[in-house]
């Protein structure tokens, strides 16, 4: 059973990785806006929020996903794809493998005070009802906010290696270490925690996209993740 879990999780031949190899290509101020749209997206939400934060999701992900389609031709085969079955299933295996992983890993955390200070509401931790629906359309625009800065590394670091592997090692690091560092808000939650949970946590969902190239698959992954989160939390639990 653990043989056939492993060879399901292997890396597999699931095409190429766009824009990277000017596949198709993208100009310096075309980079420079994807890039932009996403800490416009950050204010757009940051704004919108206090009033909707349904809205505010929404918008949060067509900052990034209209010029990312825009760039890219309208081209949406290009980063989407209709999930297979084994496409879904890997998806709930990351989304398992997560959860195992951040709670044995904020357990440890905890233990040597490392894990700040949990709020005791969820009004406190600012999880409602409609944060949680939002997640529909703040999980894929967090996986967007991934994306097109790996999608760029990846074009930079292949440019001058031409060495596919160095570019996706580099990258991957690269964008797991700054999206930790985006979840750092003291007290409640200290650097090692941010770079060890949402950091180091979120190479499930990349693995996801590297071995599918389908950015649904880190998107399923990543929804159930915070959703099944958002719920307990509403729930009490």
């Amino acid at each position: 059973m653990l043989c056939d879990i492993m060879k399901f999780l292997e890396f597999d031949d699931a095409g190429d990785f766009p824009f990277y190899r000017h596949n198709p290509r993208i100009s310096k101020s075309g980079w420079f806006l994807l890039l932009l749209s996403v800490p416009i997206a950050y204010i757009v939400y940051a704004f919108v929020g206090t009033e909707s934060e349904i809205i505010a999701s929404i918008l949060f992900c067509m900052v990034m996903l209209i010029p990312l389609l825009y760039f890219s031709g309208w081209d949406y085969s290009l980063m989407f794809r209709r999930p297979t079955k084994n496409e879904i299933i890997l998806a709930v295996l990351l989304f398992a493998g997560y959860m195992i992983y951040s709670l044995t890993v904020g357990s440890v955390l905890d233990m040597v005070g490392l894990g700040g200070v949990v709020p005791e509401s969820a009004e406190a931790m600012g999880v409602t009802i409609q944060s949680t629906v939002g997640l529909i359309f703040s999980m894929m625009g967090e996986e967007l906010l991934k994306f097109i800065p790996l999608m760029f590394l990846m074009r930079v670091v292949y440019k001058f290696s031409n060495n596919l592997k160095l570019a996706v090692v580099i990258s991957v690091t690269i964008v797991l270490i700054v999206f930790g560092l985006l979840h750092y808000w003291p007290p409640s939650n200290t650097l090692v925690s941010v770079l060890l949970l949402q950091g180091l946590g979120s190479m499930f969902e990349m693995y996801g996209y590297i071995k599918t190239k389908n950015i649904f698959v880190p998107y399923i992954s990543h929804f159930l993740t915070d959703a099944v989160s958002f719920i307990l939390i509403l729930s009490g639990v």
